[in-house]
Parts: structure tokens; C-alpha cells; sequence
């Protein structure tokens, strides 16, 4: 598919409370760690490029790059703020580039975060604030408390969760509304079928997935990962890129690969198709720094897949087949469930 011969992306209702986004958004963090090495001119280039194509729902967070994410954003849509619909995020504390890193819900901290995020993007409200690990020492509603205030104060207009737990994302529900929930959610990762997504569903919040194409796997580029670079933590973070575990799971890649070349579109067109596919409150934001990528992306929106092609996508990557936990044991402690 040929983004050039497309319209631009539709908008859609992001949750129940007014918030319209388009339908699949841009995840920033590439732009300055993480995967490789950042490319600035090429990331200011995908960042106009997405505002072109009708994409005008950008994620990022404090912690990104130790604050040069939010930075970078901020400056690139100065001046058009208003096509602009602004995510990002507080709760790791991460002063230096060390492990492991700290996460903190206090509300005194939630309002310091805010500001500090307000002045790097440049900007004088965001448009969704979440806050991006559950701090298992302060209660959520302490925290989702003081992010209300920050509501009231026209610092924020609408409130998320990251990686929260169903029982959690209730009792903040009941504090104040809760816009969208972000979690992982890919052909390689479902785990929010089973409980996350009814609740989300029942209480009308949306879901935004990060790493739709798992991180980079189901996109079928990556054919070593010990060729990623010095600067791409995917080994040291992810098992499923680890010896052991990457080539069964390259294998499951080759089977989406397979049904995307008969669609005559690529794995990773296919991989966002079957996540859109599952529901209009379902709104992906895969990352990239590059404008090719992001349009390939983008063009996915037109893919449209038949329940027998659903059933046949799935059943090429049965859950069981899949190899490695989709974080390490450091990372996964923070995870609340």
C-alpha cells in the first residue's frame, strides 16, 4: 500500500469524555533512546510528517531520554500546537541513566512532574496525562487525587493510566474519570484480553497499545538481534530478543509475513490491522524516528481484515508458541497486577 494514494487519517473518540485523537498515534521514544541511535533531523521530519498524514497523537514522557523527549516535541510543534493532541507521562523517577529505576504516585511529586513536563514541552496544559507505573507505596487514590487538581487547575485535561491493573483502573475511576489506559498489547503480547480490556470497555475508557509490533519483532526487519547496536536495549530489556528465545519467535514472524504477502502489505501493516481490528476503542501509537516507517504505518489504518482472517492471524502466533516474557525480571516488578 502506497500512503501517497490514501486520505489522511480518520479521527476518532479516544474514551468517554470528550477526547477525539486519530486513529493510530506516534510513539516518541525512539527519538531519543532506546532503539538505536537518534537521528534529530530525521525525528523532526517524522514528527511534521505524521501532522501531515492527520496523525496528531504524540506520546511521550518525562523520563524519555531524561527529559530531551518532551523537549524535542515541545519545540517541533511550536506554532501548531492546536493540530496537536499531547500525551505524556510521570511516576519513574530516573535521575541518572541507572538501573533500577524509581517510581514514585506521592501527590507533592505528581504536581512537581507536571510543571517540570509543562516548561520542557513548552506548552501550558497537556492534553493526556498518565502516569506511567503504579506506585505500590501510595495509594491510587492519592494519586489520581492530585491528578485531578492538576485537571482543575487547567494544567491537564484528561487523565490515563499506564500498566494498571483492573482493580486499580476502577478505584481511579472512582476519584475521577479516566480517559485511556496504556499497556502493551500486540500478536505477542494479550494479556489484556482477559480482564483489562471488559473493564476498560464497562467503565468507557479507552486503550492505547504501546509496542504493537512488538517492539520491532512483528514488523520482520530484524534478522539478528545481536546486530541491533550499542545503543539498543531490546537485548538487555526484552527476552524474547535474547539467543534462545529469538529465532522460535522469529519463526512465528515468518507466519504473519506469509498472510501479509498474499494481503500484498507488509508484516508489520498486518501485525497493526489485527490490533485495530479489535475495536475502535483500541488506538495504537507504534513508535518510529522515521518517516518511512511512519508512513507504512499510517497506511495500515486502510487494512481491513476479515473475521477469517483474524482467526488465521491468531492462530499463526498461538500465545503458547511465543518465547520469552515480554520484559525482564526488573522491569516486570513494577508492572502492577
Amino acid at each position: 500500500m502506497n500512503i501517497t494514494t490514501t486520505s489522511k487519517v480518520r479521527s476518532v473518540k479516544l474514551g468517554s469524555q470528550g477526547a477525539i485523537v486519530s486513529r493510530i498515534g506516534l510513539g516518541l521514544l525512539s527519538m531519543s533512546e532506546m532503539y538505536g541511535e537518534p537521528d534529530e533531523e530525521e525525528s523532526v521530519a517524522t514528527i511534521l510528517r505524521a501532522l501531515d498524514l492527520g496523525i496528531n497523537f504524540y506520546d511521550t514522557a518525562d523520563i524519555y531520554g531524561l527529559g530531551h523527549n518532551e523537549e524535542l516535541i515541545g519545540k517541533v510543534i511550536r506554532g501548531r500546537r492546536e493540530e496537536v493532541f499531547l500525551a505524556t507521562k510521570f511516576g519513574f523517577v530516573r535521575e541518572q541513566d541507572s538501573k533500577p529505576w524509581m517510581v514514585n504516585g506521592k501527590p507533592a511529586y505528581v504536581k512537581s512532574a507536571c510543571d517540570a513536563s509543562l516548561k520542557r514541552l513548552g506548552v501550558d496544559h497537556i492534553d493526556l496525562y498518565y502516569q506511567h507505573r503504579v506506585d505500590p507505596e501510595t495509594p491510587i487514590e492519592e494519586t489520581v487525587g492530585a491528578m485531578a487538581e492538576l485537571v482543575k487547575a487547567g494544567k491537564v485535561r484528561y487523565l490515563g493510566l499506564s500498566e494498571a491493573s483492573a482493580a486499580t483502573i476502577r478505584r481511579a475511576h472512582k476519584v475521577h474519570s479516566i480517559t485511556a489506559v496504556q499497556t502493551e498489547y500486540s500478536l505477542f503480547e494479550r494479556h489484556i484480553e482477559a480482564e483489562i480490556l471488559p473493564t476498560l470497555r464497562e467503565l468507557g475508557i479507552g486503550f492505547v497499545p504501546y509496542s504493537p509490533l512488538g517492539r520491532g519483532l512483528l514488523t520482520g526487519t530484524i534478522a539478528d538481534p545481536n546486530k541491533l547496536g550499542e545503543k539498543d536495549g531490546r537485548r538487555e530489556r526484552y527476552p524474547r530478543f535474547s539467543d534462545e528465545n529469538f529465532e522460535k519467535n522469529r519463526a512465528l514472524v515468518e507466519r504473519v509475513r506469509a498472510i501479509a504477502s498474499r494481503r500484498q502489505i507488509k508484516p508489520g501493516q498486518l501485525a497493526l490491522a489485527w490490533v485495530m481490528a479489535k475495536g475502535e476503542d483500541i488506538l495504537p501509537i507504534p513508535g518510529t524516528k522515521r518517516r518511512k516507517y511512519l508512513e507504512e504505518n499510517a497506511a495500515a489504518v486502510e487494512v481491513k481484515l476479515s473475521p477469517e482472517e483474524i482467526a488465521e492471524i491468531e492462530s499463526a502466533v498461538p500465545l503458547e508458541a511465543i518465547a520469552g516474557a515480554r520484559y525482564n525480571e526488573t522491569i516486570l516488578k513494577d508492572i502492577d497486577r
